[in-house]
């Protein structure tokens, strides 16, 4: 769930290893990779080795935190194995409500917009962009689309929804808005973390990180790039 939900890789295996100690192992081996976590649970001359796969997951650091919680109970708890198989099962992931996180989305693209020129006008309309952007990728990521397509239909809708910037000249900040409408989509906590894991001597966590990140990049570009053409946008 660490690697899933979207911890870094340290943190990962110093969690592994404080709770395989609190409930009685006597050393916890851990491998990863971008896609999946070996394990090897050491007790006395015994071991087992498991494998796990890392399902595509968002990004929620709520879950992290639980998990965290949980590995400090067990550590006040020493062998407390039913306490903290009760704990694993009532983890959830605390998300904000739609009606919440949609505004709030559009408010501060539109913010960042006002900050760097945009007019008033540039400013609905990059609101308007990006709340219905932010809309169409929750969307999308409740029916279990690809995350790369997630973020190329997102950012195909917010470019068509920003143009109206250029409907006979509603905004003399075009550009910004164009710009502005589709920062909800910048991969800003897999660049930071595959740079952590990198630092940290995690590299192929971290070049596995940095590729997906670059890719979920390239397909927003994509997306961009298609709307661009479509209306016939000169000059962005």
């Amino acid at each position: 769930m660490l690697l899933e939900y979207g911890a870094e890789s340290r943190l990962i295996e110093q969690l592994a290893s404080r709770l395989g100690r609190a409930l009685g192992c006597t050393s916890i081996e851990i491998s990863l990779i971008p896609s999946a976590i070996v394990l090897t649970t050491l007790i006395g001359e015994s071991s087992v080795t498991t494998t796990r796969r890392a399902h595509e997951q968002p990004i929620n650091m709520s879950i992290v935190h639980q998990i965290v919680s949980i590995c400090i109970l067990a550590e006040q708890n020493p062998r407390d194995i039913v306490l903290i198989e009760r704990k694993i099962e009532n983890i959830h992931a605390n998300h904000y409500p739609k009606w919440l996180v949609i505004p709030a989305i559009g408010l501060s693209c539109a913010a960042f917009s006002h900050l760097h020129g945009a007019d008033w006008a540039g400013f609905w309309i990059t609101f308007l962009a990006s709340a219905v952007g932010m809309a169409v990728r929750m969307e999308l990521s409740s029916r279990k689309y690809s995350l790369l397509i997630v973020f190329a239909f997102t950012a195909f809708i917010c470019t068509l929804v920003a143009s109206l910037s250029l409907y006979h000249g509603l905004s003399d900040t075009a550009n910004i808005v164009l710009s502005s409408s589709v920062l909800l989509l910048v991969p800003g906590f897999p660049y930071i973390n595959a740079m952590l894991d990198a630092f940290k001597g995690y590299i192929s966590m971290g070049w596995g990180r940095w590729a997906q990140a670059t890719l979920l990049t390239l397909m927003t570009s994509l997306g961009i790039m298609l709307a661009i053409g479509i209306l016939g946008v000169k000059g962005w």
